[in-house]
């Protein structure tokens, strides 16, 4: 086999590695367990989409805690995907650790989870910015664009309430 054709076959084989059988992305919890967001039976999901290294993280975690806070109770599932790479050699890698203390730093109160390749959540739900956040409906559909960039003047929570209000 020519080295281009083992190249290109262990990059289609890798990328199709990170989805499972049936097109889900298996998150990984910081605690060893896995989730599939797109199969929380008939809840509406938001995913907080960021990274520990992001200068924005706080504010993200607090719009996240304030969501989690409104939809207690509700059939809504919220939860942080950290981007930060398993990969120790990649530049955006961060140990369980490391997330461990970022969640305990900025008081996030809903599960993190992590993109077990950094970048997997990002291709599949179009995101073209972090941090962002995504709705998903009931179906484990996206619902709509990613709501991309936070801007700590403006109250994100808003828009994004006013979509998940829509879909329950």
């Amino acid at each position: 086999m020519k080295t281009v054709s083992k190249i290109a076959f262990l990059t289609i084989g890798l990328g199709l590695f990170t989805f499972s059988a049936s097109g889900q992305i298996p998150l990984v919890s910081i605690g060893g367990g896995t989730v599939d967001v797109q199969a929380q039976k008939g809840k509406v999901v938001v995913l907080a989409v960021g990274a520990s290294w992001l200068p924005l993280s706080a504010k993200q975690v607090e719009f996240t805690n304030l969501l989690s806070k409104k939809y207690a109770g509700k059939n809504v599932a919220v939860f942080f995907i950290a981007t930060d790479s398993m990969n120790p050699r990649s530049r955006n890698h961060a140990t369980n650790e490391a997330l461990s203390a970022f969640v305990s730093d900025h008081k996030l109160n809903v599960p993190l989870l992590r993109d077990p390749d950094g970048t997997a959540i990002i291709r599949k739900f179009r995101v073209d910015q972090l941090p962002s956040f995504i709705v998903l409906d009931k179906n484990g559909s996206l619902s709509g664009p990613a709501f991309g960039g936070i801007d700590p003047k403006f109250d994100i929570t808003v828009s994004i309430a006013k979509r998940v209000d829509s879909l329950l």
